[in-house]
């Protein structure tokens, strides 16, 4: 009982942790593509590498057709993005900004997960309307409804401005996008840059997990030396380095968890060699090999990992479920502006982990006082204790 109790408990942590890490992953992954990256962005190849700096010399076509015919019933949005940057004024202040001109009906499956914090998203405003994420409005000093201007330099060099009402505020997951980016209709930008067509064609999948599939049918289908098909995360930094981070994590609780399960039930099972010393004597003078006595214990251990494992797969899938419904109140993590409410997802990969790991430490816990049973001296074996 105390073998299984260390061993249902070791699990019941490492599903606890890991599921809750996998949670934000999770969550995080989808806020990432559904309020910033989609799943699929196609452009000109080299835009990423080189084309930041001069972007309208890697303009993509207005019509979208061909993406989306490459992308084919996978595809939910095929939506174009016209990238470009400047200096926006409200009243004294002026600051600078990176621009997403969009198509707001196309791109509205994509910004699902943008929250609207103040005003109105631009699908139910005007034309000469521009979205600002929440630390430039807080900067600027700007909210809805109030004017500001957006100075821009032209595809061809010179100097544009366009007067915009602020339509409203939104907020994402990353606080440094919301401190620099605003969003208005791609008409309007293009009439800032003075410039047709868009510098990126941005698609949203059904399914996150057929991204690999389809990046594989478009790059076939598309011709490589006139668009370059780049998946999500490719593309979100921040994201791949909290997944490092966190995978990092996961381990270390992994191991510290197999260190102390290894530890107590080696202890456990070398105690129940000494109290059975008289048994196993015994059992060799009546004929049992050494070999016989090994896998005796063995099994035993075998045995308690695989009860262990199962229980503390099913105890800690429960829990799970229960703190989920209660949820865990989070702060704000470093680069996000607002706080969570935490959740536990424990999927079939971790369920699996947790029970693997219950199995083989203690298969690797009960070896040595296997090994201590099968060597034991039958004379000393039997007179033990006597």
């Amino acid at each position: 009982m105390l073998a299984l109790l260390i061993i249902c408990g070791g699990v019941i942590a490492y599903l606890l942790a890991g599921g809750f890490i996998h949670w934000i992953l999770l969550n995080m992954r989808e806020m990432t593509i559904h309020s910033q990256l989609g799943h699929v962005q196609v452009t000109r190849p080299g835009y990423f590498q080189e084309g930041l700096g001069d972007p309208y010399n890697y303009l993509l076509p207005d019509d979208t057709t061909v993406a989306a015919r490459a992308a084919g019933d996978s595809a939910l949005t095929v939506a174009p993005r016209l990238a470009f940057s400047g200096l926006i004024s409200h009243g004294d202040d002026t600051i600078s900004f990176i621009g997403e001109g969009i198509d707001p009906a196309l791109e509205a499956p994509i910004s699902a997960a943008i929250t609207i914090v103040a005003g109105r998203d631009l699908t139910a405003s005007p034309g000469s309307s521009v979205l600002l994420g929440e630390g430039l409005a807080a900067n600027l000093g700007a909210g809805p409804g109030d004017t500001v201007v957006l100075l821009a330099t032209t595809a061809s060099g010179g100097i544009n401005a366009v007067e915009l009402q602020v339509a409203g505020i939104f907020a994402t997951i990353t606080k440094e996008y919301d401190d620099t980016v605003l969003r208005t209709p791609i008409a309007v930008a293009r009439e800032l840059i003075r410039v047709q067509g868009a510098t990126s064609w941005v698609i949203l999948l059904n399914d996150t997990a057929a991204t690999d599939r389809s990046i594989e049918r478009m790059r076939a289908q598309l011709p490589a030396g006139e668009f370059e098909v780049i998946p999500w995360h490719a593309l979100a930094d921040f994201y791949n380095k909290t997944v490092e981070l966190f995978s990092k994590q996961v381990g270390v609780v992994r191991l510290l968890i197999a260190l102390i399960v290894i530890l107590s039930i080696s202890n456990t099972l070398s105690m129940a060699v000494i109290e059975r010393t008289s048994e196993i004597g015994t059992s060799m003078a009546l004929g049992v090999r050494r070999r016989g006595i090994l896998a005796l214990f063995i099994v035993e251990g075998m045995l308690l990992g695989v009860v262990g494992g199962v229980i503390g797969v099913v105890l800690g899938y429960a829990l799970g479920e229960v703190v989920s419904l209660i949820g865990i109140p989070m702060p704000p993590p470093p680069g996000m502006a607002r706080g969570y409410i935490g959740e536990i997802a424990i999927s079939p990969a971790l369920a699996m982990d947790g029970f693997i790991l219950a199995f083989f430490t203690t298969l690797l816990a009960g070896l040595a006082p296997a090994w201590k049973a099968s060597r034991m001296n039958i004379v000393d074996a039997l007179r033990h204790q006597r």
